[in-house]
């Protein structure tokens, strides 16, 4: 099993996430119906964005883009977990395994950023309405979209690089049911000191950062809320900025859960869990709490349904 200089040529072991027993088995469906309602939210999601002229707008630009991430989120994570399982095998090769990093890092990142610009739209149709078409334009969207790509693929980049680079020269069983850095670190038999403070920082960067932006945008948007004198237009404004709010909560507060706690609090199985949860169950959620609480999008639904159906 010894390998000094590197990871070429043989393969990791995931452990994953369920056994064979009764409870696990029913739990591994859940995930599958899951798994397939996710794609078909997020796709019905993007189509009704697409064929819909009355969603052809910077908020539900952006929404397309959050509900592709969440596809690609959890097209890297489930189908290789299915077939390990589905196959009783538990290997994945270094090549796979550091695909599934890179993936989930520049998704995952790219999610961060795209929030930030989700809440700065917002930000512009509740506090500056009458220059919302200005400032909201579509350059600025591409520009903003385009960047949420790159910064999440630069740092994907950089961390499945290092952590391939590191030997791994005793157990190569990852007690988790993908291959996630902080999972891999462990493992690694070199000093990995200086590469943990460097994903520290990373996480500061891709998570503080936007969540701060978050935070500061929706302080201004509870500002004009609480100052405008109709009730059915500050309504409407925080119907629509809890969905939101809904979704950063959700992907926020798991993700940090994850990379910025001590390691010395660190749990494999809470881990695994908690990372079920934003790699799984947060792609399912996310069309469905825009959708339901959205009546533009559910009104969209309604004229898709009965223009093909009806």
């Amino acid at each position: 099993m010894e390998n000094a200089n590197g990871t070429t040529g043989i393969n990791f072991i995931l452990l994953g996430l369920f056994n064979h027993s009764q409870i696990h088995l029913f739990l591994f469906a859940m995930v599958l119906m899951i798994f397939i309602t996710s794609l078909m939210g997020n796709t019905l999601m993007i189509t009704l964005i697409h064929v819909d002229p009355r969603l052809h707008t910077p908020m539900y630009f952006l929404l397309s883009q959050l509900s592709f991430m969440d596809m690609m989120l959890v097209s890297t994570i489930v189908p290789k977990m299915a077939t390990n399982y589905l196959m009783d095998t538990r290997s994945i090769s270094p090549t796979g395994c550091g695909a599934q990093i890179f993936l989930f890092l520049t998704l995952g990142g790219g999610e961060c950023f795209l929030l930030a610009a989700m809440s700065y739209d917002r930000y512009v149709a509740i506090c500056h309405p009458l220059r919302y078409p200005i400032l909201m334009n579509q350059k600025l969207c591409l520009l903003m979209i385009s960047g949420s790509w790159l910064l999440g693929g630069v740092d994907g980049l950089m961390q499945a690089g290092t952590i391939l680079s590191f030997p791994y020269c005793h157990s190569r069983e990852i007690n988790h049911f993908f291959c996630e850095a902080p999972s891999l670190v462990r493992l690694a038999c070199a000093n990995t000191t200086i590469f943990e403070f460097f994903m520290y920082v990373c996480c500061i960067l891709m998570l503080l950062i936007p969540l701060s932006l978050i935070l500061a945008s929706y302080s201004f948007i509870l500002a004009a809320v609480l100052r405008m004198q109709s009730a059915g237009a500050g309504k409407k404004a925080f119907k629509t900025c809890s969905s939101h709010l809904a979704v950063v909560g959700l992907f926020y507060g798991t993700i940090m859960f994850i990379y910025m706690r001590p390691k010395s609090n660190s749990s494999v199985d809470h881990d695994k869990v908690v990372s079920a949860f934003y790699t799984i169950f947060t792609p399912v959620l996310n069309p469905l709490i825009y959708s339901v609480r959205n009546k533009e999008v559910k009104g969209a639904l309604r004229r898709w349904l009965e223009k093909h159906f009806m």
